[in-house]
């Protein structure tokens, strides 16, 4: 069989790894973005001089030809349903057996005057990298419009070359879209304490041509202040790169729309990652999540379907991982920036106000459904199984010191969130002490 990726990202290459693993099939992947798979995540340690691009590439040049998977760098501009075909911007026709379409996201542009001008651009392709690099010399400030993840990785790029950054953000606080207010509060501080301008309840108005068709001041829509700088920062979020497939047979809404085995509208045709959009989506989860771990996720799913074990795409618990410049993100399960009624939590913060614990439980069943951590570390397997066990609050409070996974000589404050239960509830809670590695393993197995 003969099967076609079209996408480097993790979700082809994570297809392409595992359709290997189960089988003999002639495997190629077709990308125009770059030679070898690359960490995404990983693009601005390259600018900040952590990494070079090679040590971005998780695999030696010779995995491909060891492992008998063909890249090709082409970019494809028509799919051929009807024939099996592809045809590439070169006029090369390539068949296929099965396709997989792992097309990923590009960033948003919401019609700004100038958005298309030089020293304008998001941060998701290894290019983006390539032109805030262009434009990186003798700056003099970087506009960025748009929060989130991916807004603030840009301005802790620029920060590390001391290039002064302002930030134009909608929300009345950072990614309150998707944060608790406390959280919030805490990364809007954190921000301006590394000299970063951050304006919330400011929108970005117009980019402005310098008479070169290049950016060298912004304008904000509220105010009309002109902001004078050298490159400005789209992060508004990210959408699927899908805009060459809304002619075509090939059912899309926001993203290609697929059945719960990752099957599209077209006979074996696949799609996968972020620019893929179930259908039917798993209770809690969105039709489109661009995270990393759902794209592995689907490449290993959509391997398994192609290799003939019908197998359902199920992403499990929700989680996210991240950092804010140097304060460490996680999120488990149920957290909303706008709680349900039912949704209660148990909140405690540091007097530095850089590290915090919620959990969040349903107030009927006082079962836990979330964690949303903020500069301390808890298990990934501890978090996600108390959550699928519907455990009650009071034993996770008691048995906190199992999630616990900062080295041993750091400090602990799962006691700190006990004695705030406690003096809420005039309860007598105490923490076991804390679990060595192995009786963690124990709870885990039972």
């Amino acid at each position: 069989m003969n099967i076609i990726i079209i996408g480097n990202g993790i979700s082809g290459i994570t297809a392409a790894r595992w359709i290997r693993k189960l089988s003999d099939h002639k495997i190629t992947v077709i990308s125009s973005e770059s030679d070898y798979f690359y960490s995404r995540t990983a693009l601005m340690y390259i600018y900040m001089g952590h990494m070079r691009e090679v040590d971005t590439q998780p695999y030696e040049p010779n995995f491909w030809s060891k492992n008998r998977i063909e890249l090709v760098k082409k970019h494809i501009k028509e799919i051929r349903s009807e024939s099996k075909s592809l045809v590439a911007s070169d006029g090369t026709e390539i068949t296929y057996d099965r396709l997989i379409l792992a097309l990923g996201s590009k960033s948003n542009k919401f019609g700004w005057p100038g958005q298309d001008l030089k020293a304008v651009g998001g941060l998701y392709h290894l290019q983006d990298l390539e032109r805030m690099e262009q434009y990186s010399s003798g700056l003099n400030r970087a506009v960025i419009a748009g929060g989130g993840l991916i807004g603030i990785e840009m301005a802790e790029m620029f920060r590390s070359r001391n290039i002064p950054v302002t930030m134009l953000v909608r929300e009345k606080s950072y990614w309150d879209n998707a944060l608790p207010s406390e959280e919030s509060q805490m990364i809007s501080r954190h921000i301006k304490k590394h000299h970063i301008d951050l304006r919330l309840e400011k929108n970005l108005g117009e980019i402005i041509d310098d008479g070169t068709g290049t950016a060298h001041a912004v304008t904000v829509k509220e105010t009309g202040e002109k902001i004078d700088c050298g490159f400005v920062g789209l992060t508004a979020g990210v959408s699927p790169n899908i805009g060459w497939l809304k002619d075509t047979e090939i059912e899309t809404n926001r993203g290609i729309l697929v059945n719960e085995y990752l099957q599209t509208n077209i006979k074996d045709v696949y799609a996968i990652g972020d620019c893929a959009e179930m259908k039917n989506p798993s209770p809690g989860r969105r039709p489109v999540e661009a995270i990393w771990y759902t794209g592995r996720m689907m490449g290993e799913t959509v391997a398994h379907n192609i290799c003939g074990s019908k197998t359902k795409y199920d992403p499990g618990i929700w989680f996210n991982s991240a950092k804010f410049l140097d304060i460490e993100y996680q999120v488990y399960g149920t957290v909303l920036s706008k709680p349900l009624a039912e949704h209660k939590s148990l909140y405690w913060e540091h007097e530095d106000g850089e590290k915090s614990i919620r959990i969040v439980y349903d107030e009927n069943t006082n079962e836990v459904i979330g964690f949303n951590l903020m500069g301390i570390r808890f298990r990934h397997e501890v978090c996600e199984k108390w959550i699928a066990e519907k455990t009650q609050l009071e034993q996770v409070l008691q048995d906190l010191s199992l999630a616990n996974f900062d080295p041993e000589f750091y400090e602990q404050y799962e006691g700190s969130l006990v004695k705030i239960y406690n003096s809420n509830t005039g309860k007598n809670l105490s923490l076991k002490k804390k679990r060595k590695l192995d009786q963690v393993l124990k709870f885990l197995r039972s």
